[in-house]
């Protein structure tokens, strides 16, 4: 029990090493720590996103209606454009299918990792609940105060490699924004609304 229990407080501690600092950044920081334990005890969540995917000489939006369950798949519905709405995607145990009328569609990817929109939902909670966090600060801006969380690889420099920011509300931790960078350009931005988590029965 002990063991189990160290693990827990390692994941927790070790990938906020770098948010550091006094007065406000030890404010932002707690927020960090409160919002990761959230995220890890999270068993579903739900909400829309509009996604803007840039791939240098052309620009895709999307609305997209997400689920999301621990122990479950995540289910992706796009909204818009409406020539494409209605399409799902499923992501279970590693493997993704999109789905529309019988037919496979393709999305591409956006960078040499092969990130691609639908890797967007998946990459994100995967940074909240797991990712090394380079940076963490609390802003305050047009629509309110707000957690913004920088992850890059711990080894990177700014604007280097693959980098996701994240803007978070400080009080529920619900998702507000997402943009995801590859050599210092947003290849995804994505404007999250209706953010719901589902937590375990106390």
């Amino acid at each position: 029990m002990r063991k189990r229990l160290c693990a827990l407080m390692m994941t927790l501690i070790l990938p906020l090493a770098a948010c550091g600092g006094t007065g406000a950044g030890n404010e932002a920081e707690e927020l960090l720590q409160q919002a990761r334990s959230r995220y890890l005890e999270m068993t579903a969540c739900q909400g829309h996103i509009d996604m803007t995917a840039d791939y240098g000489q052309r620009v895709y939006t999307y609305g997209v209606d997400f689920t999301w369950a621990k122990e479950g798949e995540t289910v992706l519905t796009l909204t818009a454009p409406e020539n494409v709405a209605g399409t799902t995607a499923r992501i279970a145990k590693g493997e993704t299918a999109l789905e529309y009328d019988g037919v496979m569609l393709e999305t591409g990817a956006l960078d040499t990792t092969g990130l691609s929109p639908i890797d967007a939902l998946p990459a994100i909670l995967t940074t909240l609940r797991e990712g090394f966090l380079a940076e963490c600060v609390l802003e305050d801006g047009e629509e309110g105060r707000q957690l913004h969380l920088i992850s890059r690889d711990p080894n990177a420099q700014p604007g280097e490699g693959a980098e996701t920011e994240l803007w978070l509300a400080p009080e529920s931790f619900s998702l507000l924004r997402a943009e995801l960078r590859s050599g210092g350009f947003t290849v995804l931005q994505c404007d999250c609304s209706g953010f719901a988590m589902t937590l375990p029965e106390t």
